[in-house]
């Protein structure tokens, strides 16, 4: 009778510290959510759209995806960097011999119309120009061109299209770069945009050179360039980042992106050094915001696109260490919140490189390593979205 009796208590004092330990964790899991409901900002809201693009015709896929800019009918431009960045196991049709049906490298640069049809797809080498080693960025200007960029180890070239592929325009030329004060050469360019106020191409130059440049977009001359701050550029070794030291004179490697608002204020992308640099066209210094600054390795500023109403309020900036992006006020350069994480999974990212904005404020990612893909994110009015970190942003559950 004592051993039941003890036994029933053993198993009583079990059960109730299991019962502990269960509201306990209870709490535990329902703390932050309630800590979430209670940290709100009003900021854009976003839901990603898994199905969007369409599958690519003829079995093809994207190796790295490097850049995306919108036309002004709305369609949605990429670059990939091709067959030299899949796997023999993803383009076995295309190997010699050929050892699979699937699959094979969809052409360099592709357009999608909104309901993510390809309409455009071409690109490679060709008579007149030389093609990057490397594709970095594009760019559709206000009169309907597509520039190219390239970061290999040789590209010191930017390259000009129609939409149909025709080449244009060659500025620069591959091997002759001769640093960050060459007055005809790139230096492994990242980006570029062409303001339609000023007919001017303004250059993230780059991965070799540490500059803005400026460029004459019918020409190709170069105009203008300078490095952080203002200063003039120079290519003196950078060494390690340190977040707590003294934020560097100049540019770290890559000057990663340029974004033009619509009050005339450029944007610049310092990647490694977690920091955005904000400028007037002429190059004079205005201000700067470092953001995730304790981010090592590829840093945490890569590209900006801004939200479509007349201001501008928001800026979006992807961060492909941390596989976020993030929301800013774009006047105070204040971070509300952000969006996604690390994956393969829809509003999840590997290696979240480039973001474009279409007129309906719709933001549009690129993923390069093996990301490998462009996702949608469909623009749903501003409210009250959790303040930091939202996740994943998937579409709502209908009842």
């Amino acid at each position: 009778m004592i051993k039941g009796v003890k036994q029933r208590n053993l198993l009583c004092g079990v059960a109730m510290a299991a019962g502990i330990i269960g509201v306990g964790a209870g709490v535990w899991m329902l703390q932050p959510a309630a800590t979430a409901q209670e940290a709100t900002v009003e900021a854009p809201i976003f839901e990603v759209d898994p199905l969007w693009p369409k599958p690519l015709p003829n079995e093809g896929l994207l190796g790295m995806t490097i850049g995306v800019s919108i036309d002004d009918q709305d369609n949605v431009w990429i670059v990939h960097r091709g067959a030299a960045t899949l796997n023999n196991n993803e383009k076995g049709a295309e190997l010699n011999p050929p050892v699979a049906i699937c699959c094979r490298s969809a052409p360099p640069v592709i357009a999608f119309n909104q309901a993510g049809d390809v309409i455009h797809s071409w690109g490679g080498p060709g008579p007149g120009y030389e093609w990057p080693e490397s594709m970095h960025g594009i760019h559709v200007d206000y009169k309907g061109n597509v520039w190219l960029g390239g970061n290999g180890a040789k590209d010191a070239q930017i390259l000009k299209f129609t939409k149909d592929g025709k080449f244009l325009m060659q500025s620069g030329h591959q091997g002759k770069n001769a640093g960050s004060n060459d007055p005809e050469n790139f230096g492994r360019v990242a980006q570029i945009y062409v303001d339609p106020k000023s007919n001017e191409a303004f250059v993230a130059d780059g991965y070799r050179n540490r500059r803005v440049a400026v460029v004459d977009p019918d020409s190709g001359k170069i105009k203008r360039w300078w490095g952080a701050y203002g200063n003039k550029p120079n290519d003196d070794p950078e060494g390690p980042y340190n977040p707590t030291a003294a934020p560097l004179q100049q540019f770290r490697s890559p000057v990663h992106c340029i974004a033009l608002a619509n009050d005339g204020l450029l944007y610049v992308c310092d990647r490694q050094h977690d920091r955005v640099q904000v400028f007037h066209t002429d190059g004079t210094f205005i201000k700067e915001q470092f953001f995730a600054k304790n981010t090592l390795a590829s840093g945490s500023t890569w590209e900006i696109a801004f939200s479509k109403d007349p201001e501008q309020r928001y800026m979006y900036i992807t961060d492909g260490q941390n596989e976020r992006v993030r929301i800013v006020r774009r006047d105070t350069m204040t971070e509300l919140t952000s969006f996604g994480r690390g994956g393969r999974q829809p509003s999840e990212f590997f290696g979240v490189h480039s973001i474009a904005t279409d007129s309906k404020g719709n933001i549009y990612t690129t993923e390069t390593y093996e990301g490998k893909r462009v996702q949608k994110f469909t623009y749903k009015g501003i409210g009250k979205v959790r303040a930091g970190d939202q996740g994943v942003v998937w579409p709502k559950r209908s009842s």
